[in-house]
């Protein structure tokens, strides 16, 4: 099954865990094996390939590390590259907060909308 957006959280939730068992079968060790290679307990594995929602991401990135496919995370979420002009203004500096609604509602005038200038006396 591929995974998309179309599918539920829990339908990508038991694929996810059908893939880490399938890696992990692939590798032909057992969930015990698996949780000693990674340094998590047996639990935490059964508990990944049951795609139980209780599991911890540190335990999770562990089991990957541990089975070798911790650099296909990469493809699940890029670095996102900034443009030129982004990385002009921001000069050298990581961006740390989302503008949000209102800063582009007090940045652009949209339709109906009216700016205040010199002279109006508001």
């Amino acid at each position: 099954m591929r995974i998309n957006s179309d599918l539920s959280d829990l339908a990508i939730l038991s694929e996810i865990a059908a893939r880490i068992a399938g890696a992990r079968l692939e590798l032909n060790l057992t969930q015990a094996q698996l949780a000693e290679k990674a340094g998590v307990s047996r639990r935490t594995v059964e508990r990944v390939e049951s795609g139980s929602v209780g599991t911890q991401l540190s335990g999770f990135i562990r089991i990957c590390r541990a089975l070798g496919i911790v650099e296909r995370l990469e493809a699940l979420l890029p670095e996102q590259a900034s443009s030129p002009m982004e990385q002009l203004k921001l000069r050298g500096k990581k961006r740390r907060r989302a503008s949000g609604t209102h800063a582009r509602r007090t940045r652009q005038a949209g339709p109906g909308t009216t700016r205040w200038t010199w002279g109006d006396g508001k």
